[in-house]
């Protein structure tokens, strides 16, 4: 089996440094479209099987752009969606950025998996979510020529898959940021997920 894991295209959230991490607002650019197009091109080569998305707009309609003319459904998966932000949900101070970012370098230099925003998830919560998720996709097609991409956010993405891959750590993921529409690609083997590729980097 092979798991493509997607960041969403370019959002008008991302435009506009909005914290939007919880409800179906902020859909996708037009340079964000032509983002999710370019990936579709580059993939139209590979025989996708499975699509899932995070419930939040801009995942959905990078999956739909990437589902189009393939036939395929898209499964929406709360597991894939980005981590809550609690009390600075829907904010673009820069005092909330800060917070938020207080709290991801807590989790990915530090390992201080409680910390999190007022109302928000933790790296606990978060995990309680997404590795169930990849647990029951890998229960069902391990062992399969499947190939599943999976339409999710950079922070969740960075900060769940060192729980899962053999040669990715924390301070990687936290020094290789995925931009929009990056993927990362992994195989599985038996009970090894292997990374063979990050972003930009093979």
């Amino acid at each position: 089996m092979r798991i493509y894991f997607v960041r969403h295209g370019e959002s008008e959230a991302n435009i506009q440094q909005i914290i939007s991490n919880r409800s179906y607002q902020h859909g996708l650019t037009d340079k964000g479209r032509a983002q999710a197009a370019a990936l579709a091109d580059h993939l139209k080569g590979v025989r996708i099987t499975r699509i899932f998305s995070s419930p939040l707009m801009r995942a959905v309609q990078t999956a739909e752009i990437l589902a189009d003319g393939s036939g395929l459904s898209i499964t929406v998966e709360d597991g894939l969606r980005e981590f809550d932000c609690g009390v600075i949900e829907g904010k673009s101070d820069p005092e909330s950025w800060y917070s938020l970012r207080q709290v991801w370098e807590g989790w990915m230099l530090h390992q201080q998996w409680e910390s999190r925003i007022e109302g928000g998830e933790n790296h606990f919560d978060v995990r309680q979510r997404f590795l169930p998720f990849i647990d029951s996709l890998l229960k069902q097609f391990r062992h399969t020529d499947e190939v599943a991409v999976l339409v999710s956010h950079g922070g969740t993405l960075r900060a769940m898959l060192p729980l899962l891959l053999d040669s990715i750590d924390f301070a990687y993921a936290y020094s290789h940021p995925l931009h929009n529409t990056d993927y990362v690609l992994v195989e599985v083997n038996g009970d090894s997920m292997t990374c063979l590729h990050w972003g930009g980097i093979a």
